[in-house]
């Protein structure tokens, strides 16, 4: 067999381990988004951004893998021992999910640093803050389909919530690029 594909064509399916399951199952739509995703921040991290931003970027990266490995993971019914979404934190996370805590703690450390948004903001100040807001909105897509996963309740709540302050993220992240610049607000005219 050919690393890049079989030689056969795959007549609509694709394999997570060895089971063949539909292209159009909303788990590989779920893990095709998941993907997408991450091959945005890729993109991002490919860009002269700062060590602190790519770091940040690399380690969403590093969830995205272990989530999509616990949504393949629902569709073999959960037959492997997949990596742990992190450990709860002690009280200084307020015993929330590590990962989620430290999101939450980019995003509160944005808000303080800028003055309180009034209106829409239009993306595309500069590129890395237009990149941030396609993940944003990329990230809001990704939560929606995971959620759709008919076993979703196998899923932890902590990669519901971590998944759900993505797109919050990458707004704050994106807003903290333009903290020196103008940003164009909705005329709706």
């Amino acid at each position: 067999m050919g690393v890049f594909y079989t030689r056969k064509g795959d007549k609509g399916k694709s394999y997570v381990g060895k089971k063949s399951v539909n292209k159009t199952c909303i788990e590989i739509e779920a893990l095709g988004q998941l993907d997408e995703l991450n091959s945005m921040l890729g993109i991002l991290k490919s860009h002269k951004i700062t060590k602190e931003l790519k770091s940040t970027l690399h380690q969403i990266q590093e969830s995205l893998f272990i989530i999509q490995s616990h949504v393949a993971n629902i569709m073999l019914d959960g037959k492997f021992k997949v990596p742990e979404f992190s450990a709860k934190g002690g009280s200084a996370s307020g015993g929330k999910n590590l990962k989620v805590a430290e999101i939450e703690k980019i995003i509160d450390k944005v808000e303080k640093s800028l003055p309180p948004l009034k209106k829409f903001v239009i993306p595309g100040t500069d590129q890395t803050s237009a990149w941030l807001d396609l993940m944003r909105s990329k990230s809001r897509n990704v939560e929606r389909i995971v959620l759709k996963i008919k076993k979703v309740g196998r899923l932890s709540p902590d990669i519901k919530a971590y998944l759900n302050r993505l797109s919050s993220l990458f707004f704050a992240l994106a807003r903290w690029e333009t903290r020196n610049r103008k940003e164009k607000n909705p005329t709706y005219r």
